[in-house]
């Protein structure tokens, strides 16, 4: 399925990114590892990268970190805003396959969404972002490491749950191929 980069994405990257900004400054649970959140951020990054497809998916990710570190503290943390944006990508990649617009998200879909999205939390935040840590800052490795691991696994868990539950809810509002309800 061929995705437009049209006005619509374009809004959608702009209110998506707010959005973003949102959920990563105000809802977020604390993990107990510093400067490491349960997000749910990711799983409405995830809903949209699926809608209107990588490239949105990416921008989001970048712009609506890089707005959410700046309000938050000041300045940017880069390696994570990255990594926000390459996990967008990511996710509009994997969307190409799910046919949200046309109601379509059963359990095929779900399990192979969560099989990839966990994969790809797995390689984002326990692998490029602690990595880039690493490279950037000089961080302690066992410190960002640590924080990589808590992160694939509040993340992937986030995503899992509340994603699927607002991709399953998407899918619903939307009219199934071959209905004979007009759009």
């Amino acid at each position: 399925m061929k995705r437009e980069f049209s006005v619509k994405t374009i809004v959608a990257i702009g209110i998506g990114s707010a959005v973003f900004v949102i959920l990563g400054r105000f809802v977020v649970i604390p993990t107990g590892i510093p400067n490491t959140n349960l997000e749910t951020a990711y799983p409405f990054l995830a809903l949209m990268s699926v809608i209107y497809g990588p490239i949105a998916g990416a921008l989001i990710g970048l712009i609506g970190h890089t707005l959410k570190d700046f309000t938050t503290y000041g300045s940017a943390w880069w390696s994570w805003i990255i990594c926000s944006g390459v996990i967008g990508l990511i996710f509009g990649f994997v969307g190409r396959k799910i046919d949200l617009q046309h109601g379509i998200f059963g359990k095929k879909e779900i399990i192979y969404f969560n099989i990839f999205q966990v994969f790809s939390n797995a390689v984002v935040w326990g692998l490029l972002a602690p990595t880039l840590d690493v490279i950037i800052y000089s961080e302690p490795a066992n410190k960002v490491y640590t924080q990589g691991v808590v992160s694939v696994v509040v993340n992937a868990l986030a995503v899992g749950i509340i994603g699927t539950l607002l991709m399953k809810a998407y899918a619903a509002t939307q009219t199934k191929q071959g209905s004979l309800k007009k759009d």
